[in-house]
């Protein structure tokens, strides 16, 4: 499993912390599953996966509800482009 397939959310100590795990057994994250907690999809079923605290989201769930709040007019269109540029990473 690639570095960028799942983000996740958390304290920089967290993250450090995972990192170090992470370069201690390289060779076994490369199985580990992480499933969507929406969807239920594997982290190799789709584009990204994002790990909360005690919950998963996929790149397809994220846009669904994007989606949904644009089309509800609950998000403004510019702000949810903003959202999905700070998702995959694009600067402006």
């Amino acid at each position: 499993m690639s570095d960028d397939k799942v983000v996740s959310l958390g304290s920089k100590k967290k993250e450090r912390e995972q990192k170090e795990h992470e370069h201690n057994h390289e060779h076994e994250n490369h199985d580990e599953l992480v499933y969507c907690s929406f969807c239920k999809r594997p982290n190799t079923q789709v584009i990204k996966m994002i790990q909360g605290p005690g919950v998963n989201i996929c790149s397809e769930c994220v846009m669904i509800a994007l989606q949904y709040l644009i089309l509800q007019d609950r998000v403004p269109s510019a702000e949810a482009q903003q959202i999905l540029n700070a998702f995959w990473g694009k600067a402006r």
